[in-house]
């Protein structure tokens, strides 16, 4: 069993925390500044000039398969990536990637919505959450009736991830006699975005479909199987989560290790209180674990083995994990770590989305426990 990562992996590694350093984390004041002032964290030209600076180093579709230009790095190296990236709160990500069910798509699909996706010039977003179909997505209310070569759409989407700026969306409806289904649906079909505020700095949107007519061709695999696809795009990129949060949680404890060395309480420095350094060393050891289980579920997908429960247990451990360990450092800072001065707060509002999405953490336990009550997964077993 190595736990090593090869000279490639090292040099991959060590050069996106470099670029991370250089070029992401000095735009930390001015992203702070942007958000205090109401304006966007980054502007689009921002976003462009360090992809393009990204670009240039080698780094453009970290997941995307070499045919269409991408570095297909594989699983392991993008959760490596991702915790890397997750050192800073900057809303930054490599460009050249694509929805992995975009990929399922014809070859006119791939030409009008995968290739331009990748390349930058369009944005898509995934909309499967309803207001009243959250974690339980077969209970999808949108409504999808045909109309000659055309399907009506109408229904509500919500809390979708850059819904507010795609120009086109995967759409799931229940298509009647068929089932539930994923339509490719461009903006100018007629569907519109509303802004949902929120504590953090997450963006979502609800999106509105009105007698919104899309095309036949426009189906995203086949009829009626539109719950696989939409369980393929949650359950590929569930251990990303963590590993994003990771990243995080090392540089606000890195963060805290520094300011308990200077900052002096009653004589001494509050480092060498015993209520600080557990607080440090509790943190650390569920670090640790975050990045193992982590890990082994991005192993299990590279592997082509079933990475559903492991990425569950990922999943659920990273999430609870960050938001221990940011409670934890804001704590060491005392009020400096409250303000809006230090990035902590931000950190503390922007991590409490981690146990919400993609799967609430009471979905993650239920999913675990159902894999152990009906024998899907087995304890006491390594390397199955």
């Amino acid at each position: 069993m190595d736990f090593s990562l090869t000279t490639e992996e090292r040099q991959i590694r060590d050069t996106v925390r470099s670029f991370v350093e250089k070029e992401v984390m000095p735009l930390e004041p001015e992203v702070l500044r942007n958000e205090r002032e109401g304006r966007p964290a980054l502007d689009a030209d921002a976003l462009r000039d360090l992809r393009t600076k990204a670009r240039k180093s080698g780094f453009w579709g970290i997941n995307t398969p070499e045919e269409y230009g991408g570095a297909a790095l594989g699983p392991i190296m993008s959760a490596i990536i991702a915790m890397e990236l997750g050192r800073t709160f900057v809303p930054f990500s490599f460009g050249g990637s694509a929805d992995n069910i975009l990929y399922a798509g014809t070859e006119e699909q791939k030409r009008r919505y995968l290739l331009p996706t990748i390349e930058g010039e369009r944005r898509s977003c995934f909309a499967i959450t309803e207001p009243g179909a959250g974690s339980d997505a077969r209970n999808i209310r949108t409504r999808a009736v045909r109309d000659g070569a055309e399907w009506i759409l109408n229904g509500e989407k919500t809390f979708i991830t850059g819904g507010n700026e795609a120009d086109f969306v995967m759409v799931f409806a229940v298509a009647e006699p068929y089932g539930v289904t994923c339509f490719l649906v461009d903006r100018d079909m007629g569907w519109r975005s509303e802004p949902i505020p929120t504590m953090g700095q997450w963006g979502p949107a609800s999106l509105v479909f009105e007698d919104v007519r899309v095309p036949e061709e426009n189906i995203l695999g086949e009829p009626g199987r539109g719950f696989e696809l939409a369980m393929e795009w949650i359950g590929q990129g569930r251990y990303m989560i963590p590993a994003r949060a990771i990243g995080s949680a090392e540089r606000m404890v890195q963060m805290a290790v520094d300011y308990a060395k200077i900052r002096r309480s009653m004589g001494r420095a509050i480092a060498e209180y015993q209520a600080i350094q557990w607080m440090i060393a509790d943190s650390q050891v569920e670090i640790e674990a975050a990045k193992w289980l982590t890990l082994y579920a991005a192993w299990r997908v590279r592997e082509g083995l079933d990475a559903r429960h492991a990425s569950s247990i990922a999943k659920l451990n990273g999430a609870v994990m960050a938001n221990q360990v940011v409670d934890r450092v804001l704590q060491i800072h005392g009020g400096m770590g409250y303000t809006k001065e230090l990035p902590i707060e931000r950190w503390y509002r922007e991590l409490r989305l981690l146990r919400i999405f993609e799967g609430t953490d009471e979905i993650q336990r239920r999913t675990i426990a159902r894999n152990l009550i009906k024998g899907h997964a087995r304890l006491g077993l390594i390397g199955e």
